[in-house]
């Protein structure tokens, strides 16, 4: 894959993660709270900053549970998309699945050439482990 664009993925993650927490928080407390004041929702981002630091680095480890763990906030984003009544609520929460969804085929991008690597040194150590299974 081109450099550049792998690039681009790798900051593309970042900026909807850290957009995704900002989002969250704002929501929750400023925007479309659930109860007038701020509701401890808010808290739901908080999780989101398990993985920041390693997307910030590059951990494809990181990149790989984060991008399964976020499909929950997808999830919220659509059930409380199609059930709020409050339109602002409604708004953000189309929003957040909008984030979430730049964040999944970002992240998923960055790491395709790394699962191609993967795949392919296992079937050239697989080969190897069958040169030496047939010679015996």
């Amino acid at each position: 894959m081109n450099g550049v664009l792998h690039k681009y993925f790798h900051w593309g993650a970042i900026a909807s993660l850290a957009t995704l927490i900002v989002w969250c928080v704002l929501w929750e407390t400023v925007l479309a709270p659930l109860k007038p004041g701020g509701s401890w929702l808010a808290l739901k981002a908080v999780p989101l900053l398990i993985p920041l630091y390693g997307v910030i680095k590059r951990d494809v480890y990181t990149l790989q549970w984060s991008s399964m763990v976020i499909l929950l906030y997808f999830t919220e984003g659509v059930v409380r998309g199609y059930s709020d009544t409050n339109p602002t609520s409604a708004f953000m929460a189309w929003g957040e699945a909008i984030i979430v969804c730049v964040y999944f085929f970002c992240a998923v991008l960055y790491l395709r050439p790394y699962k191609k690597a993967a795949k392919r040194m296992a079937r050239e150590l697989l080969e190897k482990v069958n040169k030496v299974s047939t010679r015996k």
